[in-house]
């Protein structure tokens, strides 16, 4: 038997089995909502704040590398219920990572990304991008 969208057991078991990092429409199964970011610019620089329901601090990583600021968050999670008697009745297990990369520009060193996480939001702030000024040629007195 093949279920459509249309079959009304289509939704009970596509919700039965959706993991809890899909979203909630049909219309868009298998489509993340994770790390939904704001931006915002400042006069002198940049925050993000990156959304991370669920995660651990330990469990997310930010890298600097050729101009692109790339944050990876992963899970995972282990869940067993069992009745009176120690038998199990439902065993879950999810493991999962995303990733998501900003150009911040080339110049930009890991010591000028300011980063916390509180609340599930990893909030990262960053001065705009900068050139270096182009050395100035040096005269030399002749006497």
């Amino acid at each position: 038997m093949y279920l459509t969208r249309r079959d009304p057991m289509y939704n009970f078991f596509n919700e039965m089995f959706r993991s809890p990092f899909m979203s909630g429409s049909n219309d868009t199964v298998g489509t993340t909502k994770l790390m939904k970011t704001d931006i915002k610019e400042y006069e002198n620089g940049y925050a993000l704040d990156v959304d991370l329901p669920g995660f651990s601090k330990e469990n997310i990583q930010a890298e600097l590398k050729d101009g692109y600021l790339t944050i990876t968050a992963s899970r995972s999670e282990n869940t067993e219920n069992k009745d009176d008697n120690g038998k199990v009745l439902r065993r879950e297990r999810f493991q999962g990572t995303c990733k998501r990369s900003f150009y911040v520009g080339e110049y930009l060193h890991e010591e000028d990304i300011h980063a916390e996480f509180k609340d599930g939001v990893l909030q990262l702030n960053f001065p705009k991008e900068t050139a270096p000024e182009p050395e100035q040629p040096k005269l030399i007195t002749i006497q």
